[in-house]
């Protein structure tokens, strides 16, 4: 994803809230049983930190 982002010039992702992939914040522990953790998923972790705004849907 990150290599799609950096080829089409992103600066700026809207992602799913609370997903343990694109949740930024507060994300679902991936147990499927409704439990939320402090934390951002995995793509949003890496878009951040590659200078890519990351905002979900709920924001």
């Amino acid at each position: 994803m990150l290599e799609i982002a950096k080829q089409y010039g992103c600066t700026d992702a809207l992602l799913k809230a609370r997903s343990p992939s694109c949740g930024k914040g507060r994300i679902y522990d991936g147990s499927f049983s409704g439990i939320l953790i402090e934390g951002n998923g995995k793509t949003a972790d890496l878009l951040m930190r590659n200078g890519i705004t990351v905002t979900t849907e709920e924001e």
